[in-house]
């Protein structure tokens, strides 16, 4: 029997990165650059959960948290915004 190592899936690798880059553009200035890499970061992640229920795809946990991270990141992103437009 051959033992089939996991590898974790790409698109939950890109949309972590995705997830934490926009909180990243978001306070440096940019909110709305930071509310499209959230926007882009989500749906990553969903890619990466539906993906890791393969056997040989891991990563669904890491995609979870990119969810979760890509759902506050846009929040975080609108509320820069609204502070961009107040001060």
């Amino acid at each position: 029997m051959e033992k089939n190592e996991q590898k974790a899936g790409t698109s939950a690798t890109v949309a972590i990165i995705a997830a934490a880059g926009s909180y990243l553009v978001s306070f440096m200035g940019h909110p709305i650059f930071g509310l499209l890499i959230a926007l882009v970061s989500v749906p990553l992640g969903v890619v990466g959960l539906v993906m890791a229920a393969s056997p040989r795809v891991g990563g669904g946990l890491l995609s979870l948290f990119s969810i979760i991270l890509g759902i506050g990141a846009i929040g975080i992103s609108i509320l820069v915004m609204i502070g961009v437009i107040i001060f």
